[in-house]
């Protein structure tokens, strides 16, 4: 990868993470990128219309540009379609917020949602954020299906999410997690509380396709609704959705795609 691309997507990761905008000399400084450099890839981005600045001489800030396509090229992969019935069933039968997480190589992204309640506390992620495999119930979907060997090594590749950073039970060690997940793998599906999120239960299964894993699907809130026996009752239709949307998965161009190292 060359230096300028490496430096120019940098920028777009850090601005993502920043909404309210970064002045050149903060986004300069955290990526550690001399700011005559910083600016003349920011002048570039700006002028293809992937950032602007709110001001004259003011802080950058992303534009909807990369939104626009990444939604462009989920519903020309028909997963939106294909996804979208069962994520809506799902959430009025639980309540609570139901995503979809795709497998992409060693990633699994959140790319759609249902929200079942209208009303109180509501647990909201932004899509398109890759899950936290150490700490969240579709990362531990995900995990449950392979091997501890390759479950540790995408967590090592990704990093152990922080107590400090996600919930006050986040596991930091491998023992932690592998008794997080040898638990799942003997109830057919992961379940949290307090993992991901101070006050936030989830529960997660993953969509089997021939065999492997190309998706997770997922029910979270606040853990004063969504209780062990809430989760232990929503079992059954977590699971049955799963089952569903795997034969129908391979309809979908995105959810065709074998795993890695697969043909």
């Amino acid at each position: 990868m060359s230096i300028a691309l490496e430096r120019g997507l940098a920028i777009l990761e850090r601005l993502a993470a920043h909404s309210e905008g970064l002045s050149l000399i903060a986004l300069a400084d955290e990526i550690e990128m001399p700011r005559s450099a910083c600016h003349r890839l920011l002048t570039e981005l700006q002028r293809h219309g992937y950032v602007r600045q709110l001001r004259e001489r003011g802080d950058y800030v992303m534009t909807t540009k990369l939104v626009s396509l990444g939604l462009g090229f989920l519903s020309n992969a028909g997963i939106v379609d294909i996804a979208e019935p069962l994520l809506e069933r799902l959430a009025e039968t639980s309540g609570e917020l139901v995503r979809l997480a795709i497998v992409d190589d060693d990633r699994l992204t959140w790319v759609a949602k249902a929200q079942g309640t209208r009303r109180g506390l509501r647990y909201d992620p932004d899509m398109g954020m890759d899950a936290r495999l150490s700490c969240t119930a579709s990362g531990h979907a995900w995990l449950l299906t392979m091997s501890d060997e390759r479950a540790l090594a995408l967590v090592s590749k990704q990093g152990f999410g922080a107590p400090k950073d996600y919930g006050p039970k986040a596991p930091t060690t491998v023992k932690a997690l592998l008794a997080l997940l040898q638990a799942a793998r003997t109830r057919g599906f992961a379940m949290i509380d307090e993992v991901f999120a101070p006050g936030m239960a989830a529960m997660a299964a993953p969509v089997l396709r021939r065999g492997h894993a190309v998706g997770v699907i997922s029910i979270a809130g606040p853990r004063q609704r969504l209780t062990i026996a809430r989760m232990q009752a929503l079992a059954q239709p977590l699971l049955a959705a799963a089952a569903e949307l795997g034969p129908i998965s391979g309809t979908s161009s995105l959810f065709g795609r074998p795993p890695l190292g697969k043909a």
